[in-house]
Parts: structure tokens; sequence; C-alpha cells
């Protein structure tokens, strides 16, 4: 992997975290392909080779029992489920060079051949471990046919995860308690042999790895924990029939030959697999597959923060010790939350694929409130009013205003484009907003890509409106000329930057002041290029979505959950199955609920004895002796103060001075680890997203 800034000279490859191929899609699966999309597009304005690739996931327990339960052939089951994402996907604009599967041959005989590698240099061996066994069933129960109590935290875990606690990885054994989804007995522990990974030989490498990875403070922090903690080998088997055989199985020495690879062993080959069939499709001379993968070539994978741990641990271990490529970044979207309460596919709180498109909204939409409300790591909340809000205040109000009040009157006064040169000030704006673009691509901040976009449209809407042509038309033309061939081609810049998260309308936009060819196809510098002279009346792009429509919206929705609920309530005194049709690899996996509001409300006069102040975190570093805490200079405004926070293993330090926060300035001095701490940043969630300013608040400005 570089760290060259993008564009590269060497070929790129954009992945994202697989479809299980297990339920439908919602908004908060769309999330990370939408994200990758646009991350992959983003580098393409850039000028960057580049392919985005993914696949889906056939593997695993949770195709195996649904399978079973409907009376079906797992790959059946499966291959129809992929169909339909297949389908799905361009819907959204989420444009795959190549979309696979982890069952076909290609994936197959890359797996098989990776395992050897891997058993050939010495990193795989067999052991004798402790399975969970059903005696009534008489089988042995590999993942998710295994439920019980995660050992570190105590919380409910499904087989290899504890999905609604820490998070972590699971292995053979670990789960304790357990119990039988076949039957819902207790089950027992029984010696068996399993082939193990020996990821523990990685230790170094991987902390070298993550030193120099690129992405989401997440991915880059999350893993240090667990080297710290010790890495443990992994698991790479599981009994059951449904899965890709441990290669020469019949000469490999586990207990019987009915052990197939665990599913997080194939599901990440299929990138590569993905990306040789598309290499395979367009011809080598166009995109060469190994050029990225066991060359130099530049990887990218965007995933789910739920499975930085596959990514940023053992596959990178499976990498190396096979002889490909790492990944140059990773970054780990946060979850979705539906009107502030937990996503949960089961109990139908979500907001589906094809629910949403039924309503007839258009899907650039939906790609703009998902990329730009929060970055790439932060949680989102969806909800009507807030999607209302954000189409009909940027897209409606901002980008689409503008677009449509410059091109009519463009069309009106000179049919096109005015014969004049772009201004020295505008100019420089465009060229402004490009280099702000850029730096967003290469800080993977799909909301400053957004942003760069809509700040231009902004500033066209303040230009046009500051220099009033329609009343320069008359008394002076020249000037009337300038004013408008400056907002063509403001225009035509902001479609260009926009594209990455709007293809749809901004190819629109494209075909409306006349360009040839795809909008998609362009680069950031063809936005000072010259649009053609002359185009057709233009069009509205946007169109206002109306209170009542929204009223209708909220209304299904908090009925849907009203009743998810209600169904809560009723399965209090019953033993929960599973919550979430999603599963092992992919980012189809439910958030889990948000932690209940409290019921003792506060008075407003006990509000205003809070002083919370805008900070700007002039230095982060971390305290000898303390695992997760840092020390923090920030600076108020009136003064500099010293503040302790739990950071450390969540943000990346050096990354943090310049950063705004939230401080609450009147919080009794404390020590932690012997450090003063002189105040408190305001942080949500488990991942301390810390709490900024929307705009350019003064530092030192009172939050009320």
């Amino acid at each position: 992997m570089s760290t060259d800034e993008f564009p590269t000279d060497r070929p790129a490859v954009v992945t994202c975290g697989l479809p299980y191929a297990n339920g439908d899609l919602h908004i908060g699966h769309l999330r990370g392909y939408i994200g990758a999309d646009a991350f992959n597009r983003s580098l393409e304005t850039l000028g960057q080779e580049t392919a985005y690739v993914c696949g889906s996931d056939m593997h695993g327990t949770p195709v195996a029992v649904n399978a079973e339960q409907q009376g079906v052939d797992p790959a059946d089951f499966a291959l129809d489920w992929h169909e339909q994402y297949k389908e799905t996907f361009p819907k959204f604009n989420v444009d795959f060079d190549n979309y696979g599967h982890t069952h076909d041959e290609t994936n197959t005989e890359l797996t098989q051949e990776i395992v050897r590698k891997l058993d050939e240099a010495g990193y795989i061996y067999e052991k004798e471990i402790q399975v969970a066994y059903d005696p009534d069933a008489d089988q042995y129960l590999p993942d998710r046919y295994v439920e019980g109590t995660c050992p570190y935290c105590g919380a409910k875990a499904r087989g290899d995860e504890c999905d609604e606690g820490c998070q972590r990885h699971l292995e053979p054994g670990e789960v304790e308690n357990p119990e039988s989804t076949i039957t819902g007995n207790p089950a027992e522990y029984r010696q068996r042999a399993h082939k193990f990974f020996e990821v523990s030989a990685f230790e170094e490498y991987l902390t070298e790895f993550l030193d120099g990875l690129e992405g989401t403070s997440n991915a880059r922090n999350q893993p240090r924990q667990w080297i710290e903690d010790g890495l443990q080998d992994w698991c790479i088997t599981r009994d059951m029939d449904w899965g890709i055989d441990y290669p020469d199985a019949e000469d490999a020495g586990a207990d019987g030959d009915d052990l197939v690879l665990y599913v997080w062993v194939d599901a990440p080959i299929e990138y590569i697999a993905s990306t040789k069939q598309y290499s395979e499709r367009v011809g080598t001379d166009e995109y060469d597959w190994e050029q990225v993968w066991k060359d130099e070539g530049e990887i990218v994978h965007i995933i789910g923060r739920d499975i930085i741990q596959h990514h940023a641990i053992f596959w990178p271990a499976m990498l190396e010790g096979s002889g490909y490529n790492a990944p140059r970044g990773i970054a780990a979207t946060g979850f979705i939350t539906i009107n502030g309460k937990g996503l949960s596919t089961s109990r139908n709180r979500a907001i589906w694929a094809k629910e949403y498109l039924e309503e007839g909204f258009h899907p650039d939409l939906l790609r703009y409130y998902l990329t730009t409300t929060g970055g790439l790591q932060q949680d989102v909340d969806f909800s009507w009013e807030a999607f209302q809000e954000k189409v009909n205040g940027e897209l409606v109000g901002t980008v689409g205003n503008f677009w449509y009040r410059s091109l009519l009157f463009a069309y009106r006064n000179y049919e096109g484009t005015p014969e004049a040169d772009v201004s020295e000030e505008v100019g420089e704006r465009i060229e402004g907003a490009i280099g702000e673009t850029r730096e967003a691509v290469n800080d993977y901040d799909l909301r400053g890509v957004g942003r760069a976009a809509t700040r231009l449209a902004q500033f066209g809407n303040e230009y046009i409106q500051r220099n009033e042509p329609w009343k320069l038309t008359d008394e002076e033309p020249e000037k009337a000329a300038q004013v408008i061939r400056d907002c063509v081609q403001l225009a035509k810049a902001v479609g260009i930057l926009i594209e990455p998260i709007t293809p749809d309308k901004s190819q629109l936009l494209w075909e409306q002041i006349g360009e040839d060819g795809e909008v998609a196809d362009a680069h950031l510098e063809d936005a000072l290029e010259a649009p053609p002279r002359s185009f057709d009346e233009p069009g509205e792009l946007f169109a206002k979505i109306e209170d009542d429509r929204v009223e209708e919206l909220t209304a299904k929705l908090e009925e849907r959950v009203e009743a998810a609920s209600d169904d809560e309530a009723e399965s209090d005194d019953e033993t929960e199955t599973d919550d979430t049709d999603a599963g092992e690899s992919g980012d189809m996996t439910d958030t889990g609920d948000l932690e209940p509001l409290l019921e003792d409300r506060i008075g407003f006069e006990d509000f205003q004895e809070l002083d919370i102040r805008v900070g700007r975190i002039e230095s982060a570093e971390g305290i000898d002796g303390a695992d997760d805490l840092a020390k923090l200079e920030v600076d108020i405004g009136f003064e500099t103060r010293q503040v302790v926070a739990g950071i450390k293993q969540l943000h990346d330090l050096e990354e943090l001075p310049g950063t705004n926060c939230v401080l609450l300035a009147n919080m009794e001095p404390a020590k932690l680890f012997g450090v003063e701490s002189n105040g408190m940043i305001l942080a949500a969630g488990e991942e301390a997203d810390l709490l900024t300013t929307h705009d350019d608040a003064e530092i030192g400005e009172k939050i009320k």
C-alpha cells in the first residue's frame, strides 16, 4: 500500500462489505454500498484508475438454517437473494464494475489456493477444541446454531460473535451457557479436531500495518486494543456441509471429511475474485487485477463498524501470509437508527430499499442524505422529517434553485452560455472548491465532498443575488452577460463536484447545459472548462417534499415502530430468537436498541447552570499507564483548558489538533491517573463521536 495522495499512477480497487444472501436490503445496508460507490466515483473525478467490486456472501450458518426451514437447497436459497441484490443495487445508482458471489468457481479456487499457501508457509495447524454439540439432534453446532453468553462482556452472543455487546469475534467453544437453536435445549461441549490460522504470528506485522492504515479512526484504533489484549489464533473450519471444502480434505488430517472453511475465510477473498472476474471481462490491458492485489495497487475497503476486526486483523494477516497486498485504507461506517430507535429487521423496524423506491423518491435524494448526514463513521438517524429538511434545504433550496434560476436566465436572455470570460472571483472560487473536494477524498470524507459542492452552489446563489443581472440587462448588458457566464460555469462545476453523490441529477444537469457524453467521465479540472455556447430551456431537477407527504410517511413509520414495541413487550417473557435476517460477513446486521431516555426531567433553570462552550483541541496525547485516557489541551476562547477524555483507543490522537469540540466548562476539576482534568468534552455513543458545531461558531461561544 502507498501513502501518496490520490490520484496515483497505480490502479485502485474499492470494495464494500459483502451483503449476506439472507434477506431484504434496507437503508442500513445501503449506507455502506452507496458510500463505497460515492467514494469510487470521487476517485474517478480525481483521475484515479479504479474499479468498484463486491459480491454476495453465500455461505455460513444463517443461509443453511433458513434454507433448511424452507426446505430448499442452500445454494438455491442464496442465489435467489443474490439475484435480487443484483437488481436492487443499480436502482440506487450503485454501479459495481463486477458483482459476483462467494460460491462461484473463481472464489472457490482462489480460497483453496490461499489456504494452501498459508498451510505450506506453516501458518495453519490442527488442534482439538471444545465444540458445542446437541445430543438430541445428534450433531455438532457451528456458529449460529448455538446461542449463549459472551465470556467477555456477559451479553447475549450468537455463535461466532457478540453482536449485542462488545462485538468481539468468538471462537468455537467460547460461548458460555450454550443452547442449541435446533432444539432449544442446552448444548454440551465435546472435543473435536479443527484447523487454526496462526494470527498471533502476525502481531508485529499488524501493528505496523495499523500504523500506516488510512481511513476512519475507528478502523485504525479499535484493532489496537485487540492486539494489546493478545491475538488469539483463529479457527478456520466448521462442522457443516454448506461452504467451501477445506482444500485436499482427504489429506487434511482433521476429524472427518465434513468440515468446510469458515465463512470469514472465503468472504473477503471474494474481493480478489470479483476483481479478477472484472479484469478477465475487460482485459488486463484495461485493468490488471494482479497489479492491484499482487504488485502495487491501492486497495480500499468500506465496511460496517461491526466487522472491523475481520478486516483489520484477520484479513491483512491472511493477505500477508499468502503473498498478497494489504489494504491502503479501511473506512468503517456507523449504524443507522430509525427515529432514534435501533434498526431491527425481524421486528420490521426499518426503511426497506423496495419501500423507499415504491414511495416514488429518487435514489439520489437518499444517496445525498446518507453520505452527507455526518461523517462516514458516525451513526446516522433517519426520519422522514430530517430527510425532508435536508432535501428541501440543500438539494431543492440551494443546489436545484441555483441550477434552475441560472440556466433559465441564461437560456431566456442568451439562448445558452453568454460570450464572456469567467471572472477572477468565480474562477478562484471554483478552484477552491476543487481543492476542498480533492482534500475530502483523500480524507475519506464523503460529507466534505458533498459540502464542497453545496457551498459552491450557495456561493452561486449569493453571487447572482448580489449582482442582480435582471437589473443589468438593459443598462449594463456586458456586466449582465459576465454575471450569467459566471453562473453557468458555476452550475457546471457544481454538477461535476456533486456527481459522485447524485449521479443521475448531475447527468441531467450535464445534458441541460448542452454537454455531450457522461458527466461521470469528467474530472475535477473540467469544472473550469467552458460550457457549450447554446442549450435548450432547462427544467427543475429537484422537487420539494411537501409536509402532508412527510406526515403520511411518518404515520406509517410510527405505526410500524409501535407494532415493533408491542412485539417487544409481548416477547419480554419469551426466549428471543434471531433479531436479524442478516449476518456474518457483510453490512447485513442490525444495530440493537439505543439506550432508553431517562424518565426524570430537568427544568430550564437547571440547564442554564451548565456552561457549555465551543472549543478547539490544540493538542492530544495518551496518558502513560492508562489504556483509554488521553490528555487534551482545549482552547475555549478565554483560556486553554487541560481535559482528560477516554478516547485514546477510539480516535487517532495525532489527527485531533485543530478539531472543534463541545466542552462542559463548569465541571468540577478531577484527577485521573495523576493528571488534572478541568472540564469534560462531550461525545456520543460507545465510539466517542465528538460533538461539534455545524457551521463556524466562534471558539468560546456558549451553547444554549
